[in-house]
């Protein structure tokens, strides 16, 4: 006698179907993330890397605690960022904001030519924690968005790139009125700004070869590899179409491990602990490029977070795949 399927049953195929397609379609990526042996660096690759731990060594090394109870160094840290952004040929400027107006964003923007009014917004905080000098969270964020701007200064692009150091991305002010991303974010919106794209860089410089060195939020670890040596894209299920463009611009101009993840914000909670967030709050399509942070990082928010802890060559790497990224995102019709 043939068997046949009860609405239970079927119902419950139908959801493990389901759940199958649903995380396919978060984890699935275009093109292939690089497996072999790194190639050597350019030589325009190793200037990047002298540069970008030029910039973590004044910003975790000799500033070092930038926080609202360190106003001094905060400061410090602001000019400095003006000063690099100025020596690239941009004017950068500052948005204050806060009760007394003691916080300020530092903003340059790189003019397009033929879509000036569309805009990509690319962005790291540059504030730590207490007890941390920072240098992973996130003076290694700044220092690629330093050489980003500098070496896409001499290109003519059709869409603006607003290049940004948030203030107060973390505690006590991570998602209040007085965090910096959220600040501009809603600015951005009251001014109706149409921003095509955001690009949120969080902590890309700790990287380790050693297996079971990378870690995940439950279920991720059966999807992903255990060796901390990639650079991971990330973004909530409305942003996947532009996740999926950019990393996949990513591995085809660069030799560098990838990963990427569309992810739903309600389950996966980490995915928005940091800028990008603030630009989902206002219905921008944003993505955060991270090293995954705690889930890698032993010094994550400690005070061992110190500039020899980085591995500045791949974050050279990194850099030039990122502004593979934004010359195509600029350009695109």
């Amino acid at each position: 006698m043939k068997k046949s399927f009860r609405p239970v049953q079927l119902a419950i195929l139908f959801l493990i179907l389901s759940a199958i397609v649903f995380i396919y379609y978060c984890v699935n990526m275009p093109g292939e993330t690089m497996s072999s042996p790194l190639l050597p660096l350019t030589d325009v690759q190793k200037d990047l890397s002298k540069q970008l731990q030029e910039h973590v060594n004044q910003l975790a090394g000799e500033i070092g605690e930038r926080h609202y109870g360190e106003p001094k160094a905060y400061n410090d840290a602001a000019n400095y960022i003006a000063v690099n952004f100025q020596t690239t040929g941009l004017v950068p400027y500052e948005e204050a904001l806060g009760d007394k107006l003691q916080f300020k964003n530092i903003i340059a923007e790189h003019y397009g030519t033929s879509l000036p009014d569309e805009v990509i917004v690319v962005g790291a905080h540059y504030d730590t924690v207490w007890m941390s000098p920072g240098a992973d969270d996130n003076a290694s964020g700044v220092a690629v968005l330093i050489e980003m701007a500098r070496r896409l200064k001499t290109m003519q692009l059709a869409r603006t790139i607003r290049f940004v150091a948030f203030a107060n991305e973390e505690q006590p002010y991570f998602f209040t009125e007085n965090m910096g991303s959220l600040f501009h974010a809603k600015r951005s919106s009251e001014r109706g700004d149409s921003i095509t794209a955001m690009l949120s860089l969080e902590m890309l410089g700790y990287f380790s070869n050693e297996s079971g060195s990378q870690s995940y939020p439950s279920p991720l670890s059966w999807f992903y590899p255990d060796k901390a040596n990639f650079i991971a894209f990330v973004s909530n299920l409305k942003t996947h179409k532009l996740l999926k463009k950019s990393i996949a611009i990513f591995r085809e101009s660069q030799s560098f491990p990838s990963e990427g993840l569309t992810a739903p914000v309600a389950l996966i909670r980490d995915v928005r602990r940091s800028d990008q967030a603030a630009f989902w709050r206002y219905n921008y399509p944003a993505f955060m490029v991270t090293d995954t942070a705690a889930h890698r990082n032993y010094a994550y928010h400690n005070a061992r977070d110190v500039p020899e802890s980085l591995d500045y060559d791949a974050m050279a790497r990194i850099t030039t795949g990122l502004i593979s990224v934004l010359v195509s995102l600029a350009e695109e019709e």
